[in-house]
Parts: structure tokens; C-alpha cells; sequence
């Protein structure tokens, strides 16, 4: 699990996602055919089959990650900020974040709210500085940060920063050496996902695959007092029937539950009440495309402390793998 723990620990907030690009083009060198980048940012990995027959299946994982951005710096240097995507700010007061550039701070909150859900406008970043000129010097308006959160593995669960979505990237990389040559494959890592599911729109159009698949998390209501979701965190990887965002399509969703039965693949149903993924984005794409979505049972979602099965992750490797290969 070293590749996943070095996806997640790379700082890549919506719309700055320039080195966990790098790092997963590096990582598929020699694996595909063809790498395109397009003007969004999407990483395009392709790999083509030979089938007479041979259909165009789009599997999409978004590269980045929640964070901040900075929106203003007072008189002592301490630092406002806006959030990039879906940051609750229960989680935040005390936590450490990480700028782009090397910078680490704290989040503070103002004191009347200390005891309460704060709002974002009463929270701060200190970077232990004393004025404002001292922060300048580092950190300028714009500035993006992620939240720090170090990944533990420790027998089969694995808990980090970022498992949303790098868990997806991670495993649409070990997917890409369990292909055979029938279907032409277009892995793509897509960006601004956390902030309206942006980069997948754009790849699909140019894309315009027969098929497309979403890889990404999901909620589990397996935790006390959870939301009812028959979602557990190690009973196998998830195909997804709805989320807010999409219903899937029929026949994908049945192919992909009837694949993991013949290859006795671990697997779940998921209907997820909130929240979305890139195939919302994709499926009314052009004139529609046919998407469904393979998802990782994923507690404490948007945290710096998300947890996952590992043989959960190998169950979704092992299903979109003989989805690819037999659809």
C-alpha cells in the first residue's frame, strides 16, 4: 500500500493539482499508450484494445482534495480564508494545514465560538507570525492549503488525509495491469470535482465514450447513530445505484453486480442520500452517456482522518478490472 500512501500525502486541492498529476503520470509511464493532459488539467491515461467489437469505456477518479484559500491577512498576520469544496468546520479548530509552498499553521477560531459548530468567518489561520509583513513575506492572497493527516496502515484498514479521492486514483492505477486488449480504455483523472464536479464534464465531451465509470468514496451507515445506509466498511467494494447526483444506468449497474457474482468479487449496493461524484457530470454529458460507479466505503468522509478497508480497495481493483475486461 506504499503507492496509495504517497497519493494521499501529496497536496492537491481543487484547481492547484498540478503535483498529484505529475506524480500519477510518472507512475503509469509504460503502462498505456497514450497521456493526454487537457486545458482543465484531466489526466487522460489511454489504453487501447483490438476487438473488432471494442467499445470506448471512460473510468473517471478525481485527483484533487478540500483546502482552503486564502482571503485575507489583518494587522497581526493572522490569516482569513475561504474553503475549496465541502469543509465542515467541526473538524477544524486546532488542526494543522499545509500551504502549497511549505508553510505550516493552525487553525484558530475566535473565542465566542469556541465551544460551538464555528462559522467560517470566525476562523483564522496562525502561522506564528506577529504582523503582518512578517506574513506576506510567505503567504500571499490566493494562497492554497491543505489539511495535514498522516496515513496510518495498519493491518486491513487504512486511515488518512485525502482517501477522497486518492483511493480512486490509486486504484484506477493498479487496474491499468489487469487489462487485457478487447475495449479501448480511457482512465481519467479528473479535476475540480470538489468544487461542482468540473473537470469531468469536460473530459466526457471530448472523450464521448460508449461507457464511463465513476470511482470514488462513499458514506457507510455502519457507525453508531449513522444516517441508515446499508453501506458497511469491509463487506466489498460498492456499486452504486443513486447518489444526489445520478441514477445509474440500469444495464451498467447489473453488468458491473452480475461480474462480481461470476468472478466472486466481495460486493455491496450503495444508495448514497447526499453527495455526488463525477458521474453526475458525466451521464448528461453530449447526448447522454451510460455511467455507473464503483465506490470505496469510506467513514469520517471530508476529514483529515478518513478511513477505508484495504480489501475493500482490492475488491474495487479486482471489479473494475473484470468489468473492463468482459463488458
Amino acid at each position: 500500500m506504499e503507492l496509495l500512501k504517497h497519493l494521499a500525502q501529496i497536496s492537491g486541492p481543487s484547481g492547484a493539482e498540478d503535483m498529484i498529476r505529475n506524480t500519477i503520470k510518472a507512475e503509469a509511464a509504460g503502462k498505456c499508450d497514450e497521456v493526454i493532459t487537457d486545458a482543465l488539467g484531466n489526466l487522460i491515461l489511454i489504453k487501447k484494445g483490438d476487438a473488432p467489437n471494442k467499445k470506448k469505456i471512460m473510468v473517471a477518479a478525481h485527483m484533487d482534495e478540500i483546502g482552503i484559500i486564502v482571503k485575507h491577512i489583518d494587522k497581526n498576520g493572522f490569516i482569513r480564508f475561504c474553503a475549496v469544496g465541502g469543509v465542515e468546520t467541526r473538524h477544524l479548530v486546532g488542526r494543522r494545514i499545509s500551504f502549497l509552498n511549505g508553510i505550516s499553521g493552525v487553525i484558530g477560531c475566535e473565542e465566542e465560538e469556541f465551544n460551538k459548530k464555528p462559522a467560517l468567518d470566525k476562523l483564522f489561520i496562525d502561522v506564528g507570525a506577529l504582523s503582518a509583513e512578517k506574513v506576506n513575506a510567505k503567504i500571499k492572497i490566493g494562497d492554497m492549503a491543505v489539511f495535514c493527516g498522516d496515513t496510518v496502515i495498519k493491518e486491513d484498514t487504512v486511515i488518512s488525509k485525502a482517501l477522497d479521492n486518492r483511493a480512486g486514483c490509486y486504484i484506477l492505477l493498479k487496474t491499468l495491469s489487469k487489462l487485457n486488449r478487447k475495449n479501448d480504455i480511457y482512465m481519467t483523472f479528473t479535476v475540480q470535482e470538489e468544487v461542482g464536479v468540473r473537470g469531468a464534464g469536460a473530459a466526457a465531451y471530448s472523450v464521448e465514450p460508449d461507457y464511463a465509470i465513476a470511482v470514488d468514496v462513499t458514506d457507510t451507515g455502519d457507525t453508531p447513530n449513522a444516517p441508515v445506509m446499508d453501506v458497511q466498511m469491509g463487506a466489498g467494494a460498492a456499486v452504486k445505484i443513486m447518489d444526489r447526483s445520478v441514477l445509474c444506468d440500469a444495464y451498467l449497474r447489473n453488468f458491473i453486480i452480475e461480474t462480481a457474482k461470476r468472478n466472486n468479487i466481495p460486493y455491496q449496493t450503495e444508495i448514497m442520500a447526499d453527495g455526488g461524484t463525477d458521474a453526475g457530470r458525466i451521464h448528461i454529458t453530449r447526448g447522454g452517456i451510460k455511467t455507473g460507479g464503483i465506490s470505496i466505503p469510506t467513514r469520517y468522509i471530508h476529514s483529515p482522518s478518513e478511513m477505508a478497508s484495504i480489501s475493500d480497495i482490492n475488491a474495487c481493483i479486482e471489479l473494475l478490472a473484470a468489468v473492463l475486461n468482459e463488458l
